[in-house]
């Protein structure tokens, strides 16, 4: 008994202390929300209506199903109208608090008045309180969504810094947005790269890869600031360039060499794929890129290219399987379309509003089903395909390889080898007989309501009368200079594809509950300038990178670390990871083995045993069962082509954060786990790709002192320092040792992968080979900084 009590003595003990420590704890944030500056003017779309967002809409938003006591508070006719509940009040009242009972209900002691309710687990902080407090007071003066209003370009800043060493900072007009926010903020920009750290940098966002050990020194040797320029065109003039710039659209596209579903057989799009690889390389201009796409079969005289690029919205999973609904599946092929366009292109989750009104933006059921009529009159019947892999070449040469044949039904378009006279069947786009397009009940396909006709939300940007209710007419609603959204979602894709993340680090969402931007005035004028410049991508590349603001060296300083942790405001270029595809590519350039080939079918590189049987349910009936890799230089290709099934991506690849392709993905998320370090120490292709450089570096100078240096200098571009040098150095001698007694062991080692032997010394190979691999392993190796 008296065990008992005594436990519960301790208990309460330990609930009283951990109540007082919790009440200092939210006593003290209360304390800070309550030191935190206002801002002298409180803006409503960056201000107020995040806090709105986040805590009120779920209930008082643009969903009418889920709408509470009348009241609607995302827009300024509602918000300021007489409650329906409750005559005389009004949830807002400019200049006039104690009126207003949005204010009223926030800051009530009353629980059962208090809002947002607490079983809501949902409350607004002393800060937020006095923000609203503030705006009310201002007048509340609402503003239409911030991305939802076509951009302008703003003054430019003038380039000011309080730091003198920084006094002439600044190359264009980015640097002026960057360096006002730094000023904002008591901070200042880093100072400008080395050479050898920006021509790496360069290279791997303009093409992917690396450059060569001929390139860098080249580049090094003229890599001074006013090359910068000539530099970047060399990098934009390279075919790998294409291929890069294609690398990130197959992931929006969702692209792959396989159908999905549960069968999973054979598809044969990668033509499609050597379009955009051909466009990137010929500078196709962003609205003509998506117009072809998205509608190059209504073009006027539509060429085969135009049609062949109309494959994006063919790219979706479709079922092989026997016995299924035709319709069910058939209303899931044009809900994908529809929501790759969303999320895709215009940057905003349209999915949401399939089975109801949007719960955050203002998109209504009715707004995504006029959205879904324009690809619901697409015949499917090309559909059905056989699952056959063509094993044929690139398109796009000179001269092609093959040519388009004039057969085209049913949303197929042929291609014939010149070599071989085979066919080769891809899926293009074409429109069938009219259909009739009808919202359908919580987005059932069996459940048709009210019937629509194709359109656009006028929330975001008018469908004029004047275009045709087509696909055509959708593209070119798409790329007109007052649509809000296009021009910005692409400027921030490539921010972030140059940066580790967009002015808008949610560049899925410029919606309601995406995040803010970071440098919303720059974002316009890039928005601004690019469409001002013919859309022309290479332009704006090399804009950005031309800035101060890009060439900036990555090392953290200590403010920036208090102040900036996650450098938002840009005081220093970003460090991040690459991409899966991005490493492996890399491996293979540094090591000599890349196949630069360009263009053609998907290839098989290694992959471990047994995984392609464990993930599929069917057999023996010509779908993919087994995984045979390829041999000689097709397992060296570029990651770009290497064979993509939906149910098992290569699984490196994912390891690394690739996404399985089943649906359009725009971000990928960025992980940190102990199975890509495994990767990088066990993968056959890091192993053999470390072995085929040594055994290169020996052939050439097989009693050199410099081959550890030489090898560091080949993978990382820098010249290694002196203790980095002095480590690796001791490493590879104590190897040779190692070797030279167990020469079975160095037998085995650099008999790894399937490249041809060369006739080096065994000991030496392994040992070098063991030091190759230590770089490989680097943080440096795998990280653009």
């Amino acid at each position: 008994m008296k065990y008992k009590i005594g436990i519960i003595v301790v208990l309460s003990l330990l609930i009283g202390l951990l109540y007082t420590y919790k009440k200092g704890v939210f006593d003290s944030g209360d304390d800070e929300y309550a030191k935190l500056k206002l801002p002298e003017t409180v803006n409503y779309n960056f201000h107020i209506k995040p806090i709105l967002s986040d805590n009120c809409y779920t209930c008082h938003g643009p969903d009418a199903n889920k709408r509470k006591a009348g009241l609607r508070l995302d827009l300024e006719t509602s918000a300021f109208a007489e409650l329906p509940e409750s005559p005389g009040k009004f949830p807002i009242v400019p200049k006039n608090l104690r009126e207003s009972t949005l204010y009223q209900h926030i800051i009530s002691e009353d629980g059962d008045a208090l809002m947002p309710p607490p079983d809501s687990k949902l409350a607004l902080n002393p800060y937020e309180k006095r923000l609203i407090k503030k705006w009310i007071e201002q007048g509340a003066h609402f503003e239409k969504h911030w991305a939802f209003l076509t951009p302008v370009k703003a003054e430019v800043p003038k380039f000011e810094t309080s730091d003198p060493s920084h006094k002439d900072w600044g190359e264009n007009e980015i640097d002026g947005f960057i360096l006002k926010k730094l000023g904002d903020n008591d901070l200042h920009p880093s100072e400008r790269a080395s050479d050898a750290t920006l021509i790496r940098r360069i290279s791997l966002d303009l093409t992917g890869l690396p450059p060569t050990p001929e390139q860098g020194k080249a580049l090094m040797d003229d890599g001074s600031e006013s090359n910068m320029a000539k530099i970047i065109d060399g990098f934009l003039a390279s075919p790998a360039y294409g291929e890069r710039m294609t690398q990130s659209w197959l992931d929006v596209a969702r692209y792959a060499d396989s159908h999905g579903y549960q069968d999973d057989s054979y598809r044969t799009m990668w033509p499609w794929r050597d379009w955009v690889i051909h466009a990137f390389n010929e500078n196709l201009p962003y609205d003509r890129f998506l117009t072809w796409q998205l509608a190059g079969d209504l073009l006027p005289g539509a060429t085969r290219e135009q049609i062949l690029a109309t494959g994006f919205n063919r790219n979706h999973p479709i079922t092989q399987e026997g016995g299924v609904i035709q319709e069910e599946y058939r209303t899931n092929y044009v809900l994908d379309r529809t929501n790759t366009l969303g999320k895709g292109i215009l940057g905003i989750t349209l999915e949401c509003a399939r089975c109801h009104d949007h719960k955050y933006d203002a998109i209504t059921q009715r707004n995504y089903f006029e959205m879904f009529a324009f690809f619901d009159q697409v015949d499917e019947k090309g559909l059905q395909m056989d699952a056959v892999q063509a094993k044929n070449k690139k398109f796009f040469a000179d001269p092609p390889f093959m040519t388009i044949s004039e057969e085209e039904t049913e949303g197929v378009l042929s291609f014939v080898n010149l070599e071989k006279g085979e066919k080769i069947n891809v899926m293009v786009m074409n429109d069938s007989a009219p259909r009739t397009t009808r919202i359908l009940n919580r987005g059932e396909y069996d459940q048709p309501t009210d019937s629509v006709r194709p359109g656009t939300p006028p929330t975001i940007f008018a469908f004029s009368d004047k275009l045709p209710k087509n696909r055509l007419g959708l593209a070119q609603w798409l790329t007109d200079t007052e649509n809000p959204l296009t021009a910005r979602v692409y400027v921030n894709r490539l921010w972030a594809m140059l940066f580790g993340r967009g002015i808008v680090e949610t560049s899925e969402d410029f919606g309601v509950q995406g995040s803010l931007p970071t440098h919303p005035e720059l974002l316009d004028w890039l928005a601004v300038d690019f469409m001002e410049h013919g859309w022309d991508i290479k332009y704006l590349l090399k804009k950005i990178m031309l800035s101060a603001t890009y060439q900036q060296r990555s090392q953290m300083r200590p403010e920036l670390e208090r102040a900036d942790p996650e450098n938002k405001l840009l005081a220093r270029s970003p460090r991040f990871r690459m991409s899966g595809e991005m490493i492996r590519d890399y491996i293979l350039t540094t090591s000599g083995l890349l196949n630069t080939e360009v263009g053609g079918p998907s290839v098989k590189p290694y992959q471990p045993a047994g995984l392609w049987e464990e993930t599929n349910a069917g057999a023996d009936r010509g779908i993919l069962t087994r995984y045979v890799p390829d041999s000689g230089d097709d397992l060296y290709r570029r990651s770009l082509y290497t064979f993509w099934k939906r149910t098992l991506p290569p699984p490196n690849m994912t390891i690394f954060d690739a996404p399985t392709r089943d649906f359009s993905e725009v971000r990928r998320q960025k992980t940190n786990t102990p199975l890509q370090a495994l990767v990088l120490q066990n993968d056959v292709q890091v192993l053999e790709a470390a072995r085929v450089l040594a055994q290169g570096m020996l052939e050439k100078e097989p009693d050199s002192p410099d081959l550890v240096r030489d090898v560091f200098r080949r993978i990382l571009i820098r010249t290694p320092g002196e203790k980095e040098l002095l480590a690796l150095d001791a490493y590879y001698h104590d190897a040779v040792a190692l070797y030279k007694k167990d020469g079975a062991d160095a037998e085995k080692l650099v008999a790894v992968g399937e490249y041809g032997q060369r006739g080096t010394d065994p000991a030496k190979t392994a040992a070098l080979m063991l030091t190759a691999q230590i770089i490989y392993n680097l943080d440096e190796t795998i990280t653009k900084e």
